[in-house]
């Protein structure tokens, strides 16, 4: 294996923002953040997200993204900034950097992921419709 996940995780951070999660929970009523929840759907349920997120699971994200995709969200071009985030920070790290990598120009994600949001003492959504 010429690279790892812990090489492409360590490239990632070099080239995106993350915002600590103490930070993060600041900018939640924010009328100009979205956070993006990345994780699977099992994760959500299990585990709650963050009040108002939107998921876009890690493996559709870039159809989410894309204007031109069928499966397209309208979040994704909505000029707000874009906070994803997933359990610990390293897969929303990868999802940021391939989101600047298609263009998008304000995105960030969550250092820590939801566990680090939690012990900040961020508040969590349990219910799911």
């Amino acid at each position: 294996m010429k690279k790892g996940y812990k090489q492409l995780v360590a490239e990632a951070n070099a080239v995106v923002e993350t915002v600590p999660a103490t930070e993060a929970v600041k900018r939640l009523q924010s009328p100009e953040a979205v956070f993006i929840d990345i994780r699977d759907l099992p994760e959500l349920e299990r585990d709650g997200k963050i009040p108002g997120a939107v998921h876009a699971s890690r493996g559709m994200l870039e159809f989410y993204a894309d204007p031109e995709s069928p499966y397209h969200k309208d979040v994704f071009a909505s000029g707000k900034k874009l906070y994803l985030y997933c359990a610990s920070g390293g897969r929303s790290a990868l999802a940021a950097q391939r989101l600047q990598e298609m263009g998008l120009p304000h995105v960030a994600h969550v250092g820590g992921g939801l566990k680090a949001w939690k012990d900040a003492n961020g508040p969590v959504d349990t219910k799911f419709a």
